[in-house]
């Protein structure tokens, strides 16, 4: 197993720009495919320092799309892609589809499932330019669950878009499939709105990202249930992460042994139907 024994699942993987909050990535030395080297190589030494297993990857939702749908379209190409080359590390992928392009993302939530097999669609309203509970989105939304694809949702602290509220409606459309909300603890403001929105929408399901302390997931899930918690990062290209404090304090904490494997990696596996995984994986894939 990859840390202490557990096998541990990032839920909460980007790769791609975050162009639109002028964060330019570095763009490392040589061809592209020597610079696309360089950035797997920095993906797979972060998730070996953090002990992570396995991830599972997002694009970057701040890509730049002046060819509006073509951009779109690529950049899923290039998730599922990423997902091929090495399936052992990430052995799932999540697109991308933006609700402005109104009726015509539908056909893009379909090749989503039928050409690229991804595992969902992710949403990021800060940089879509509607809120989460748009009847754009819901639309999306409703056809994903139609087709077996599940939905992230973020839901970032002081974004008045992505408020939790407005995540609670999206699930209420779909109450019986499990809605993954990333960042939901990322202030301690939005950690107690997560406890109360919890309660009233039971399909949502939150993951670690932006928390401050275990703590603060620790009350969740004493109060709600382990199954109801994911591990993530927001791991970005590029970015080289060291010790996890959430995931250290997790696994010293005083919970049963049974709901740090269900966060770790069970709730997440069983969420997107990922195989089964025993023993670690990253030890046979280092420098890949």
């Amino acid at each position: 197993m990859g840390t202490d024994g557990f096998n541990v699942i990032d839920c909460h993987h980007h790769s791609g720009s975050l162009e639109a909050l002028g964060i330019m990535n570095p763009t490392g030395a040589g061809s592209a495919e020597e610079v696309a080297a360089q950035e797997l190589q920095a993906r797979l030494d972060s998730m070996d320092a953090t002990g992570v297993d396995q991830a599972i990857l997002i694009p970057g939702h701040g890509y730049i799309r002046p060819d509006g749908m073509a951009d779109t379209r690529r950049v899923n190409d290039h998730i599922a892609a990423y997902r091929d080359g090495l399936p052992s590390r990430f052995p799932a992928a999540m697109g991308v589809v933006e609700p402005m392009y109104g009726r015509r993302g539908l056909d893009e939530v379909q090749r989503c499932k039928d050409e690229l097999g991804l595992a969902g669609i992710s949403f990021h309203t800060r940089f879509q330019g509607v809120a989460t509970n748009s009847p754009l989105v819901l639309t999306l939304v409703t056809r994903m669950v139609d087709l077996g694809l599940v939905p992230y949702v973020h839901a970032v602290a002081e974004v008045a878009d992505e408020a939790l509220w407005k995540v609670q409606e999206v699930a209420r459309a779909v109450p019986d499939t499990p809605i993954v909300v990333l960042d939901g603890f990322s202030s301690f403001e939005r950690a107690e709105e997560a406890l109360r929105a919890a309660e009233l929408t039971p399909n949502l399901v939150f993951d670690m990202s932006l928390a401050h302390s275990f703590g603060t997931i620790e009350h969740f899930v004493r109060r709600h249930g382990a199954e109801r918690v994911v591990f993530g990062t927001d791991l970005y290209s590029h970015v080289r992460a060291g010790k996890n404090h959430i995931l250290e304090g997790l696994l010293a904490s005083t919970l049963e042994d049974d709901a740090k494997r269900a966060i770790l990696a069970g709730n997440i596996s069983r969420i997107l139907g990922l195989p089964a995984v025993t023993g670690a994986t990253h030890a046979s894939t280092k420098g890949a």
